[in-house]
């Protein structure tokens, strides 16, 4: 990428359409020069999406205040590790795990039974914030638990040629082709009918 041209982050709203969390936070950064599109822009940008995806949930309190930028540059850093992990993990090739590592070990996390009167009891799971970066604790455990426990014949990316999205195909056939039938599989459709129309 032409590091002179920024990315498009005006009002791009980002896609949860990856069927799988850790999948829709690599997400966050999409499309090819010169449609690439950026959805986290700032440390707002971030907490945004955690919220968003339901990842602020057990949260004990809000993120410590930090130098501005401190959540982005982690996110940032902590996507483009899982991107890369992502990619070997496809091709069957070793990773390097420790960005991933290094914001899971901020996770000081406790659960608690909860249990009120006409409810049955549930398990509560509590995560104490020590620090701005690890409100992301959540996004990488779901990124390790993905790169640990999917079934990566299932993970895959849109097969449109100018499409970067991740999905987890959850179809019942696991024939899924694109990011979504709406955006990329409309596109495929439509070109193919074209082509049968030209050669008529």
């Amino acid at each position: 990428m032409d590091k002179s041209t920024p990315p498009s982050v005006a009002n791009i709203t980002p896609l949860f359409i990856a069927d799988e969390v850790a999948l829709d936070f690599v997400n966050t950064a999409y499309g090819v020069d010169p449609d690439r599109h950026e959805c986290l822009a700032s440390d707002q940008h971030v907490l945004d999406w955690l919220r968003r995806a339901g990842l602020t949930e057990g949260l004990d309190s809000a993120p410590p205040a930090a130098r501005r930028g401190t959540l982005l540059r982690a996110a940032l850093e902590l996507r483009e590790s899982a991107a890369d992990l992502l990619e070997r993990r496809k091709a069957g090739s070793l990773g390097d795990a420790s960005v991933l590592n290094r914001i899971l070990a901020m996770g000081t996390i406790h659960e608690e039974l909860v249990w009120r009167k006409g409810q049955a009891p549930r398990l509560a799971r509590h995560l104490r914030v020590t620090s701005a970066e690890a409100v992301l604790v959540s996004v990488a455990e779901a990124i390790a638990k993905l790169l640990a426990e999917a079934d990566f014949d299932l993970v895959r990316k849109c097969e449109s040629a100018d499409c970067t999205l991740w999905y987890y195909d959850r179809t019942k056939s696991h024939h899924r082709r694109w990011c979504s039938m709406a955006m990329c599989g409309n596109r495929a459709k439509v070109a193919a009918f074209r082509a049968r129309r030209k050669g008529d």
